[in-house]
């Protein structure tokens, strides 16, 4: 007889523990998944995929001042947004039935409910009861956080709820500044409502290369999003007219919806992880090592709750790297270095590698920046306003192209396969060795020869 109910539990079916659970279930073990809301996590349910709808129907306002621009006559233009909705929890429920039925086919048994640990090796899970594994998993993600001690908070949003709303507000107050904030004001505006973005800080995607920042921020604005840097709300209020989200420098906004996208924290709360005496960090997260093993010697964790890299991408590769190693006999651990990222703001951020505070800070003055701020043709010919702004930062002496940094139409298409040669430890004479594919956007990239200097350094030369 077995001396655990089974191989593997997995807290969490979310990108990361799905497949996780998939690779380990394909080894022979037998493994079950507990997950408390539906299969496929925040990336499927409530974040990236039902988000990237979102930008898709918002992008078509743009898209006919475009076509009146190339010749096309369009007349009076509408949005149905409960029929968008209606088409958009069509398409997330059958993603997610695509999830359980390739945990099922891979042999894996899934159990809806919230999990919780005993001990290291036992798990009580809400209308299941206790069973033991060997080995646990935690992949429970992210979650957004708010600001609880806010007067009035009970009267915002978060990112979760703006995905279900009944119907489109006229006005919408958004506070953050990083990259959901700043994606669902592309959003909100591009639907027709009057956006505002409240940011505490001096510009907007904290992380991100300072010039792709500014650039983001000053194509929003000439797109219709107003912004409030160094703002705070500090109260929000229900009126017969809506809301009134007060900051503390005293100015007033009216909304029909506040929505908080000020940060997300691992989800680690009621999940039993002292009682199985799992370490946390300060920030709540999971501490793991290289191959994701916590301080217990039969529990992981992968995805956002370790909060090393929170992107799906990278949740999924840690699980299956997990899976490989302790079940298929096969040592992987996920390589965190020059991960590419993007943002589906308007326009949409492509980014790879360092940017250029953190490559100076590295590496000094030893540094080189390649950077251009064009219009595209599509945009000249018809007199539009979109920029573009694209970047690469370079160590002098082996010329090692250190990021790359792309704001423009289809940037996250762009910078994927610009990722591929950059994690290769491509050169800038190799990468502009390669021809350029004419007449494209991306053709710039590879046609950058100038160095670009600061003001400073321009005007002393």
């Amino acid at each position: 007889m077995a001396e655990h109910d089974y191989d593997l539990f997995v807290i969490g079916a979310g990108s990361g523990g799905v497949r996780a659970a998939r690779v380990a279930a394909m080894s022979g073990a037998k493994v079950l998944v507990a997950e408390e809301h539906r299969v496929g996590g925040t990336c499927v349910i409530r974040g990236c995929v039902p988000k990237k709808f979102m930008v898709y129907a918002s992008e078509y306002s743009k898209h006919f001042e475009t076509a009146r621009g190339y010749g096309w006559d369009i007349g009076e233009t509408s949005f149905d947004w409960p029929r968008f909705l209606m088409a958009k929890d069509n398409e997330i429920a059958r993603l997610s039935g695509i999830y359980v039925r390739n945990l099922q086919n891979a042999g894996a048994e899934l159990v809806h409910g919230k999990a919780r640990l005993i001990d290291r090796h036992t798990v009580e899970v809400e209308g299941r009861g206790r069973v033991t594994a060997a080995k646990i998993l935690v992949a429970t993600g992210g979650r957004p956080w708010m600001p609880h001690d806010l007067p009035g908070l009970e009267y915002a949003i978060t990112s979760n709820e703006a995905f279900h709303l009944t119907e489109l507000p006229k006005r919408i107050v958004i506070v953050g500044g990083g990259y959901i904030a700043v994606e669902f004001a592309g959003i909100f505006n591009g639907l027709g409502v009057d956006t505002t973005l409240v940011h505490r800080g001096p510009n907007l995607l904290r992380g991100f290369d300072d010039d792709v920042r500014s650039h983001v921020a000053q194509q929003m604005e000439e797109r219709g999003v107003k912004i409030r840097l160094g703002a705070q709300i500090g109260s929000i209020e229900k009126t017969e007219a809506g809301l009134v989200a007060a900051c503390v420098d005293g100015h007033n906004l009216d909304a029909d919806v506040v929505m908080f996208a000020v940060g997300r924290e691992p989800y680690t709360e009621g999940l039993g992880l002292e009682a199985a005496g799992v370490e946390l960090a300060e920030t709540g997260a999971i501490k793991v090592d290289d191959y994701s093993k916590t301080n217990v010697d039969n529990i992981w964790a992968v995805g956002d709750v370790t909060n090393r890299i929170n992107l799906t991408p990278v949740a999924i590769r840690e699980g299956q790297a997990f899976a490989l190693t302790v079940f298929h006999d096969q040592p992987t651990r996920f390589d965190h270095e020059m991960v590419a990222s993007a943002v589906f703001s308007q326009p949409p951020v492509g980014s790879v590698g360092l940017s250029e505070a953190d490559a100076r800070h590295q590496y000094g003055p030893k540094i080189d920046i390649y950077m251009a701020n064009l219009r595209p043709m599509k945009e000249t010919f018809y007199g539009g306003h979109v920029r573009c702004l694209m970047k690469l930062v370079v160590e002098q002496g082996s010329e090692k192209i250190l990021g790359c940094h792309v704001v423009a139409p289809d940037a996250p298409e762009i910078i994927q396969m610009a990722a591929v040669a950059i994690k290769m430890g491509v050169t800038k004479p190799q990468w502009d060795s390669t021809c350029a594919v004419h007449p494209t956007l991306a053709e710039e990239l590879v046609t950058m020869r100038e160095k670009h200097l600061p003001p400073s350094l321009g005007q002393v030369a």
